[in-house]
């Protein structure tokens, strides 16, 4: 029962004993000039993870205005990088840490068990943080919110557009523990309908382009979760499945809007605003952040991408919403 996760935190707490970092506690404070400091470590740069930091600061600056200072930093899709930033706000002491994604919350895990953390764009904290038997609730210094939207509609999505295909691609970085969770999840509802299902991985950018040129060579469509380095290549798996006619389902918006034809979106601003409204009320003391529960995105919506429908000669099912371009 959360082996994993206590035994990373006891691994923190060590660390912080030694930095000196323990003047921080779980629920933040401030300096004595009245203004918090909030680390924002990001793992990459795109669409979905940049409308979540700007929702989580639009939250806390409506709150706090000028009385509260970020320290946003991006890892460039680098793992590595996201601990040396961790660290970084640890010997800073800043008030409150945001992990804008797995890499990013499972380095602040490993890096503070004194200062709170709140996570955001994870897709399952109980697969991020190796937490068995996950009941919603982290505890001690961590929370924060998910970017899953339900994977049994996701795959229903497929059976809408494509009664009639047969084989089923899953793309994924194999880096990502949420991605395969996801894929796991999907390609059994989808075998379940009677589609055959292939699971295609590569492990970084390096070798995406051969992974997904195999891929489509090989598949009737394309299934991809909420994946990063996914949605950092976009544009590459775009040029390669369009040229092959192949079609994409999207686990968000920002990978459907540049390589994908549909998905079930949720707001990553509204997601990141959540998780600012979370920080403000740790902040202020309102509430023990080792008891709160993650919160979820309240409402998905169906939409696609109309113009990448009519370059393939898609038609569009009833009930979606067209994705502005």
């Amino acid at each position: 029962m959360k082996k994993k996760l206590l035994s990373l935190l006891m691994a923190a707490s060590m660390i912080a004993s030694l930095t000196g970092c323990g003047s921080n506690d779980t629920n933040g404070k401030s300096s004595d000039d009245g203004t918090y400091t909030v680390g924002i470590c990001q793992l990459t740069q795109h669409v979905a993870l940049d409308s979540a930091t700007e929702g989580f600061k639009d939250a806390l600056k409506e709150e706090f205005g000028d009385k509260v200072v970020f320290d946003e930093q991006n890892a460039q899709n680098d793992s590595a990088t996201c601990s040396t930033i961790i660290n970084s706000f640890v010997s800073k002491k800043v008030d409150l840490i945001l992990a804008n994604a797995t890499a990013s919350l499972q380095a602040a895990v490993n890096g503070t068990g004194d200062i709170p953390i709140l996570g955001t764009s994870i897709t399952e904290y109980g697969v991020a943080l190796g937490i068995e038997d996950f009941d919603g609730t982290v505890g001690h210094n961590v929370s924060g919110t998910s970017d899953l939207a339900p994977l049994d509609k996701q795959a229903e999505m497929v059976k809408e557009f494509f009664p009639d295909a047969e084989n089923i691609g899953l793309l994924y970085c194999s880096a990502e523990p949420n991605s395969k969770y996801q894929c796991d999840t999907v390609k059994k509802y989808l075998e379940e309908m009677g589609y055959k299902c292939e699971v295609y991985t590569f492990s970084d950018s390096n070798d995406i382009s051969a992974v997904v040129t195999k891929a489509a060579s090989s598949s009737d469509v394309i299934y991809t979760p909420t994946d990063n380095t996914v949605a950092s290549n976009a544009n590459l798996i775009d040029s390669i499945c369009l040229d092959k006619k192949v079609p994409i389902i999207a686990g968000e918006e920002g990978i459907a809007k540049g390589c994908g034809i549909a998905t079930l979106s949720i707001s990553y601003y509204d997601l990141g605003y959540t998780t600012g409204k979370m920080a403000v009320k740790v902040l202020k003391g309102e509430a023990d952040i080792s008891e709160m529960p993650i919160e979820y995105a309240p409402n998905y919506t169906k939409k696609c991408v109309k113009s990448r429908c009519d370059a393939l000669g898609i038609a569009i099912p009833e009930g979606y919403e067209i994705i502005e371009e």
